[in-house]
Formats: C-alpha cells, structure tokens, sequence
C-alpha cells in the first residue's frame, strides 16, 4: 500500500503533533506516523509538563518565556474543541531557590536580558509562603548512602527569584491531543501503532518511509521527532556523520508523595526549582508532590541503549534520594514505604540543548534532543520548525545563513542556528535537565 503527502513526521509527541498543526496552518499535508497507540503516549505522558524559564542561555529563557504566552492562550491558539476536553495550565508561579552554584546569578542576568517577569524574594516572604519549609543549605548534593547526607552546611538559603508567569500543564498527554484535533480539523492524518523502518531515499533527498506493516508514504519531507528513538531514525537516514551534536536516551524517575502535614501544596504549592538539594517539584492532584531529578553529578546517569527496553519501575535505590532530599526541605513530608511515580526516557543532546535543524539529506529535518525540558517549548518550537522547513524547501541556506524567527508574543528575535547539530558543544550550558 502506497500513501503520498508533503510531510512526514515521525512522531506524535507533544512537539511532533505541535509541528502537524503548525505546518497544516501553512498549507502543508502532514502525516504523522507513530509507533504507539494514540498522540503522547510516550515520553510526553509522563512529562511533568513545568513551565519555566531558568535556562542557561539567552535564546533558552527568551524561546521559553515566548512558549508560555501559547499556553496561556491555549484555548484560543488551538481554535479547535477537543471533545475529550482541553489542557489547562495552572500558573502557580516558579520560584527558584538560591544554591551555591552560579546557575541562580546567570539566570537573574538573562531575565534582565530577556525581560522576564520577576522578584527577588527573601528568606521572610519565602517562609510565609512555605511555613513548613526549612531554609538550611545541604550544599553539595549528597546520595544517601554518604555518610555525610544528612550534613548541614552551616549556611542558609537567603533568596529565591519568583516568577509569577511559571506554572504546569494539567494533563500533558490531553494536550497532545488537542494539537492532534486541531491539526485533523486542518487536514492533518496521524498513524498509529505503526513502526517506520526505512527511510526512503531518491539520490541525495528523503523521499519518504516505509512502516512495518510494508505501506510507503511518499513525501519530499520527513521529520524526526522521534523522542528516545531519534538516533535511530537518524541511522536510517544515514545523517549522523553530518552531525557535531547527537543525541542518546536517558532513563529518569520521578516520584509521587504526600503535601507536607497542615499544607495545601496543591492550592498553594508552586513550582519549585531546588539546586541546594538536586530537586525539582511541583503541586500534584490529591494534596500531592512530584518530585524529580535536576541530575546532580553525584548520581549516576542511565543511558539506554535499546529505548524499547529498560526498567519501567521506580527503583529504590532512586526514590531514597529524590524523597530523602525533598525531606531535607520539608521535614514534615511523610516518606511512604510503598514507592510511587512514573518512569520514562529523555531525548538527551550531547549539551542538553535541542537539535532543531536540517540534516545532510536534502528534506528530512529534526526536532530532537528535547525530552526533559522541552514540553513547554513545543508551539514555539513548532512554529521555528515550520519557518526553518519552508525556508529551506524554497532555497534558503541555512546552514550559511541561520534563520531568523520573530516571535509573535514578546517579538524577540530567535536565531534557529543557536540549534544547529553542527554546533560546537555550548559550554554555558548546565549539561542537565535544567538545560
């Protein structure tokens, strides 16, 4: 069986479906071809789905805080009703604790930079907010298993940044639906539980894919945004040679405990960016917390080679050290014996920092390498993809002369070769979830 169109993505996450819908409104016919059972049911179904801004970098906190307005407005972008209903975003805020790191004073220099809404809290308006919270400082992180854990450093934490325009998606994987409505409303197809395993070729462009059941889909474009399997795809495609920056799949947990004692985190709580013990958390439906990692170097990271096979249950070993460092903060936490959360894989670059680019072969294109910080970039990552595909299709360089995307909300302009998979590894970055 033959099928044909303009575009093929490969993928049918929260950015695969974001670029369906985008290149849809442009005029394109997509096909968006999954290996899973229905839109988001990977990676991005276990997204904690924060909306944040403490990037490492100019263009990181200026594409996130242009992301936000799309999920503010999420309602009126998408233009079409989901019948399963629509994703809401909570804006709880963000506030990002002061660490011993140099993380905190170079992301209040680029809120400057950007324009990022903002304050400077002190410890009194930090313990109003949290009255249960303990401001000691743990710093360095520590595993439990060093004797040292439990030890103080004999400092406080003095200071956070709030930001009031922060928050997270309720229902990430609902999201990704309503993009998939959205792009059907416009012409958009999605495959399901279909595997593509060739890369079609005619001389030196992508000419389409054949899937495992023997259908081709002709079609002068394909993209990768295949998550965890984007290495793999681009093997198929034979493009990684041409590629400075690649990309591997990293297992992460994130764990589900109980709201400290005589707090209402879910109607209170906020989203919390923690360095001084190696946490990030947020509120959680049932008075709950969920708390992840922001990869201390004293854990020891998991690179998966097969991303259809690894270990899909909270381990021990990880829950005492996320729960444990969370407990440092929130003393009155109480630690369940019984162990709760979800288990998924990143899409990691080499610098943390995503692959949004052409490749070698003429007409096939990546959005790659963001899993783990990237959900809430996923329109305006979309909307830079369909500028970058429709640029290049009708002639432009761009790899001698990088594109460059105006934002429609906050205007900046956004340099799309800051993305490049020829980029030199950007040594500003914090080489870890935090991006």
């Amino acid at each position: 069986m033959e099928h044909s169109t303009d575009v093929t993505i490969i993928g049918s996450g929260i950015i695969g479906a974001n670029i369906s819908f985008e290149l849809n409104k442009k005029g394109y016919r997509t096909i968006n071809v999954d290996k899973l059972p229905a839109s988001g049911y990977g990676s991005t179904s276990n997204s904690c789905a924060c909306i944040r801004f403490s990037y490492s970098s100019w263009e990181g906190v200026a594409m996130a805080y242009e992301g936000a307005h799309y999920w503010k407005n999420w309602n009126d972008y998408i233009g079409t009703l989901d019948p399963r209903g629509m994703a809401q975003f909570f804006q709880t805020g963000v506030v990002f604790l002061r660490d011993k790191s140099s993380h905190f004073g170079k992301v209040k220099k680029l809120y400057d930079e950007v324009g990022v809404t903002y304050e400077i809290w002190d410890a009194e308006i930090i313990i109003k907010t949290f009255p249960s919270i303990n401001l000691d400082s743990y710093w360095p992180v520590r595993r439990p298993e060093d004797p040292l854990f439990n030890q103080k450093s004999g400092k406080k934490i003095i200071e956070a940044i709030w930001n009031p325009d922060g928050g997270y998606i309720n229902d990430p994987q609902l999201a990704t639906h309503n993009l998939q409505v959205a792009s059907e409303a416009k012409g958009g197809k999605f495959v399901f539980n279909r595997e593509v395993v060739r890369i079609l070729k005619n001389k030196d462009r992508v000419s389409g894919v054949e899937l495992d059941d023997g259908t081709r889909i002709n079609s002068p474009i394909v993209v990768n945004v295949a998550g965890p399997h984007s290495k793999i795809i681009n093997k198929m495609a034979g493009v990684i040679e041409g590629m400075n920056v690649g990309t591997r799949a990293l297992r992460h947990e994130v764990h589900h405990v109980p709201a400290p004692k005589g707090f209402n985190f879910e109607k209170n709580g906020k989203i919390m960016n923690d360095g001084d013990v190696g946490c990030y958390y947020r509120p959680a439906p049932g008075n709950a917390i969920l708390v992840g990692s922001e990869d201390p170097e004293c854990d020891q990271r998991q690179w998966i080679d097969d991303p259809d096979e690894f270990n899909r249950d909270v381990t021990e070993i990880q829950w005492n050290a996320q729960v444990m460092r969370l407990a440092k903060r929130f003393e009155q936490i109480g630690i369940p014996i019984r162990t709760k959360g979800v288990v998924d894989l990143y899409d990691v670059s080499d610098d943390w920092i995503p692959i949004y680019d052409k490749s070698d072969l003429e007409g096939f294109y990546m959005a790659i390498g963001t899993s783990g910080n990237q959900f809430k970039n996923a329109s305006i990552a979309a909307c830079m993809m369909t500028e970058l595909i429709d640029n290049c299709e009708n002639g432009v360089d761009h790899d001698q002369h990088p594109i460059q995307f105006k934002a429609a909300y906050t205007k900046k302009k956004l340099n799309i070769g800051f993305y490049s998979r020829k980029r030199e590894l950007n040594k500003n970055s914090s080489f870890s979830v935090r991006g």
